[in-house]
């Protein structure tokens, strides 16, 4: 127990302690900037940053995720203050924190993460250009107005009077925002909005500009207790209610996207909950903003190498003392600089990579109708619009019916039905159907997971119809029998059957055959390749046509032998998408390794000379057979000296687990051998060129087979590793 807390505190001193130091600096401009935005105190900014810090921090459910005001929330809180008051909005946040408390008692964080992520990032956007649009008045020297509307049409006329010494501040903080990620590495120690900060009230200062000076006299010890507001309630309970809706949605999926990012403790969604919750209420009972997990702060603390809790419970110290100690200096800092870095903040907001993200889910109306309803009515109500519109194209999905139809060279004709049979699709079925020739044999392949009465009243109809005629109709149902269940007479469920892979290939062959057919495994593979023949190949063949000539597979993929890794699952691939190497561990041997392997360096060279590849993944898995020998030491291969020698490829992340977190040790290595590989990777001269070149990226996955779940495994840093290119 002693070695294990001695262990604790190290690691917070070596890891955790620098980090925080990093989110602080990153903290004070950002939190005084929305405290503004929102047109409340300056202080209650860095008040929400000390309650985010040091409460979210002790008792949040994420172990390296930043929590302090937000900047979605600027608008929501403008509102409240131009109507309740100051000391109302701070009741109406401590309510709202309350209504956390209760959501994550009831274990109801999951539902956040039912909100379309096109719905976010749109109402992101949106609050980022009112931000910017309502800033830049301040930067031109003038006020913003009460409406994103109102502050665009009204630019011009401000662009016109704008004040020079003003404006030659916000466009030199701009400047420094701009070139700063371009400057030496030790230079960028510094964040990019403080020294942006420091530099125009430095430039200021030196010459005498004519600027609006940040006053924070008073205000930190000028506390007053929250007060009721007055109007009416169910407005109030409207606010509260989309207060605490807003940051918990925020902060949840603040805290998925961070899980991504490390390796360590995955995040107690609901416990993360109740901490935003008690956070919203301290903040609210000092007088600061609402409380929610922040991306920015959270990114730069993982970056900054945090490891536990304490980094962000550090960074909120640091703010108070901050607050409390130095908070004169703040007098420095020209208002119109704070603007500017709100208006780069706010259009960094739209961000080029969640556009194409929603784009290639065909969610781009979602995030436009979102965006725009946020700017032009309200934060609310285009939330509200973007979730409706979601939902009906979610609906549109589900409901939507496909019908495919060749004919096979005996002359018969296949048609393969697939989707939701609902009252929906029973227009687009008829049209297909009826197009079949009268006296036509016919396949009739169901790939339907439901089947309403109006969908079986009109396929039975043609059926009959067809029949009549002189054709015949034979119909396979590749998910459950709704149709013969409902030809029957027999009642039938409400719910969707779950969806299944056309002759269920996924499943072993002992949960599909039985103990009786378990006999040999020529039996079990011929059994499998007539299951295939029967039931998959008429599907997937019209795919295997186009690849017989040739493959253009996209990604590398290098994983374990295990037999319960099975790449085209876990990654949904498909025929022609992955370039497959297996060994045992996923190892690979770094260029001109001793003992020499040319399999995997084959593969490599033809995946990345010939095929061109634009990916290659190393992925690992829990509970690795290879890593665990490799923890046993060489007694382990003793008998097995083929293997012992391939194991020898992996002594390299053997030594790299001596300085990681041990309460996992197998876990552990199995991840870092993971990261191990990619810089393996490097060795080779071609890989490490075009990777370089940007034409090639190397990709991490980790698979735990107990959860069945695929998690992202970050490459080592740069400075942890520079390996040696040789061939």
């Amino acid at each position: 127990m002693k070695l294990t807390t001695e262990s604790s505190v190290f690691s917070t001193l070596r890891h955790d302690l620098p980090a925080s130091l990093v989110v602080f600096l990153v903290a004070v401009p950002l939190s005084l900037g929305i405290a503004m935005a929102a047109g409340a105190p300056l202080a209650s900014g860095l008040i929400a940053a000390v309650a985010g810090g040091i409460v979210a921090g002790l008792l949040g459910g994420s172990p390296v995720q930043v929590s302090g005001p937000t900047a979605s929330l600027t608008v929501v809180i403008a509102g409240l203050v131009h109507t309740y008051g100051w000391r109302a909005t701070c009741l109406i946040t401590i309510l709202a924190g309350g209504v956390q408390l209760l959501l994550g008692a009831f274990k109801a964080a999951r539902a956040a993460l039912a909100i379309s992520p096109a719905v976010v990032h749109g109402m992101l956007a949106g609050v980022g250009i009112i931000i910017a649009l309502a800033q830049l008045h301040v930067v031109l020297g003038g006020s913003p107005q009460h409406s994103g509307l109102a502050n665009l049409t009204q630019l011009p006329g401000q662009i016109i009077a704008m004040h020079g010494h003003k404006v030659m501040v916000g466009v030199l903080t701009v400047t420094v925002l701009l070139v700063w990620g371009r400057l030496p590495k030790h230079v960028r120690a510094i964040p990019a909005p403080l020294a942006a900060l420091l530099v125009a009230a430095g430039t200021a200062g030196v010459f005498g500009w004519n600027v609006t000076r940040i006053d924070l006299s008073g205000a930190i010890d000028g506390w007053a207790p929250p007060e009721l507001p007055h109007g009416d309630w169910q407005h109030i309970a409207g606010a509260v209610l989309l207060i605490a809706l807003l940051a918990g949605a925020e902060s949840l999926l603040c805290c998925v996207a961070t899980d991504s990012m490390h390796t360590g403790r995955r995040a107690d969604l609901d416990r993360e909950l109740s901490g935003q919750g008690a956070a919203n209420v301290v903040s609210g009972f000092l007088g600061g903003l609402p409380v929610a997990g922040v991306i920015i702060r959270s990114t730069t603390n993982v970056r900054a190498g945090a490891r536990s809790r304490w980094s962000a419970v550090l960074h909120g110290v640091w703010v108070l003392l901050f607050a409390l100690c130095l908070g004169g200096t703040i007098q420095l800092i020209p208002m119109e600089a704070l603007a500017a870095l709100l208006v780069f903040t706010g259009i960094k907001t739209i961000s080029l990579g969640h556009i194409r993200k929603v784009h290639g889910h065909n969610e781009v109306p979602v995030y436009l109708v979102t965006m725009t309803g946020v700017i032009l009515i309200g934060l609310a109500e285009g939330v509200l619009a973007g979730l409706a519109l979601a939902a009906l194209l979610a609906l549109r999905r589900l409901t939507r019916v496909t019908v495919d139809k060749r004919e096979e060279p005996d002359g018969r004709l296949n048609a393969t039905v697939s989707g939701s049979l609902t009252f929906l699709g029973v227009p687009r079925l008829t049209q297909e159907l009826r197009a079949i020739p009268a006296g036509a044999a016919v396949d009739l392949d169901l790939n339907i997971d439901f089947m309403d009465n109006a969908a079986f009243e009109a396929l039975h109809s043609w059926r009959l119809d067809h029949e009549r005629l002189g054709g015949t109709v034979t119909i396979d149902e590749l998910h459950d029998e709704w149709y013969a269940l409902a030809a029957s007479g027999t009642r039938m469920s409400p719910a969707k059957s779950p969806p299944k892979p056309a002759g269920r290939w996924w499943l072993p062959w002992a949960h599909r055959r039985g103990d009786a057919a378990m006999t040999a495994i020529e039996c079990q593979l011929t059994r499998g390749a007539e299951e295939f023949h029967r039931r998959t190949a008429p599907l997937v063949r019209p795919i295997f046509m186009e690849l017989a000539t040739r493959q253009q597979p996209t990604h590398l993929f290098i994983t374990c032998a295990d037999s319960r890794i099975m790449p085209s699952l876990i990654t949904s691939s498909g025929p022609g998408d992955l370039f497959t190497v297996r060994n045992i561990g996923n190892l690979v041997p770094c260029a001109g390794s001793d003992p020499a392997d040319d399999s995997v360096a084959a593969a490599i060279e033809f995946a990345t000379r010939v095929l061109n590849v634009h990916t290659i993944t190393v992925c690992g898995h829990s509970g690795c057979g290879a890593m665990a020998a490799l923890l046993g030491a060489p007694a382990a291969t003793a008998d097995l000296p083929q293997l012992h020698r391939w194991l020898q490829h992996g002594d390299s992340s053997l030594t790299r687990l001596a300085d990681g977190h041990l309460d996992d040790p197998l876990d552990a290595l199995c991840r870092l051998n993971v990261q191990q590989q990619l810089e393996n990777l490097r060795t080779y001269r071609r890989v490490d060129e075009q990777v370089k070149a940007g034409r090639l990226k190397l990709v991490g996955l980790y698979f735990d087979i107990a959860s069945a779940q695929v998690h992202v495994v970050p490459a080592l840093p740069p400075a942890a590793s520079e390996p040696a290119v040789t061939a």
